[in-house]
């Protein structure tokens, strides 16, 4: 198949990107003028495409499918006003110009993966959250939202749209995980404020498998929470954390620290809780290759 890859650079782009040049796919990797050099390689080629238009080299007219994953990092840097605008427009705004791109094509793409996140819950403590859930309230929830939104707008161009609500994507080399390694690996390790936060993981390699499914899968549509059957609390999670380095977990990270060093991202992406299941994943019979938090974090440090 033809499939085109926004965000082809992030930690789940590249990922997915190798993984698909190596089943053999054209892969076409949309990247902003300036720094597209068009070079084949066994993973694909770069397609110049500009986020601001729509408008879309010609080599990538006439996809099979098309993985947006498009947007800048939510943890790099305080939410100011100015990287909450960043935020939005590197999601919303793009996302709204690829639709644009697809509408203009004779050939269209059967399917349209775009991705959002399980923050479009807000916080719900304990409350066991499925996709037909009520959305939250805050800036990750309007943010998930007004994304969804406009990625929504290809199905009315006959097009079948997968909303992959991400949850903490457990991965080596990048996310979230190497930042908890640090504490632990210099014995500083603890849970994060009372730690009954529930948090939503997954690991790399199922959202690969997970993205590839859905591709593949025309009873795949609509909202899909990207998430492992088994989310835990953050106090559960620090210590099979701990106990897969071989480390102790006794320094907690006190709330109010967070949020002084962190702002409203402390209260957002550390401080909140989002018990989240993956029921239309269930529904569609896909299998985990890591489903239990130990062997997945264990599976994932083991890797190269």
């Amino acid at each position: 198949m033809k499939i085109l890859v926004t965000g082809s650079t992030g930690l789940v782009g590249a990922a997915l990107v190798d993984a698909l040049g190596r089943e053999g796919h054209m892969v076409c990797r949309l990247i902003r003028p300036g720094t597209a050099d068009k070079k084949e390689s066994a993973k694909g080629f770069d397609v110049a495409w500009d986020p601001a238009t729509g408008e879309l080299g010609g080599a990538g007219v006439g996809p099979d499918a098309v993985v947006n994953l498009a947007g800048a990092s939510i943890a790099d840097g305080r939410w100011t006003a100015e990287r909450k605008a960043l935020l939005r427009s590197s999601r919303i705004d793009t996302t709204r110009a690829l639709v644009n791109a697809l509408a203009k094509m004779n050939a269209r793409p059967r399917v349209l993966i775009s991705a959002s996140a399980t923050g479009i819950y807000g916080d719900r403590g304990n409350e066991l959250l499925t996709e037909d859930s009520p959305l939250g309230d805050g800036f990750l929830s309007s943010l998930a939202r007004d994304w969804e939104v406009e990625a929504l707008k290809a199905e009315a161009l006959g097009i079948r749209v997968v909303l992959a609500r991400f949850g903490i994507i457990l991965a080596k080399h990048g996310g979230a995980l190497p930042a908890m390694l640090l504490p632990f690996r210099l014995g500083f390790g603890g849970r994060i404020a009372t730690g009954q936060q529930w948090m939503s993981w997954i690991t790399l390699d199922d959202v690969i498998g997970l993205l590839r499914f859905a591709i593949e899968s025309n009873a795949a549509r609509g909202a899909i929470n990207v998430v492992a059957p088994t989310a835990v609390q953050n106090a559960e999670f620090t210590k099979v954390l701990a106990s897969a380095l071989h480390r102790p977990a006794l320094f907690p990270a006190p709330a109010f620290a967070l949020r002084i060093a962190l702002g409203e991202m402390a209260d957002a992406l550390l401080l909140s809780s989002q018990r989240v299941v993956p029921q239309r994943l269930a529904q569609l019979d896909y299998r985990f290759l890591h489903a239990d938090l130990r062997s997945a974090l264990l599976a994932v440090l083991e890797a190269s």
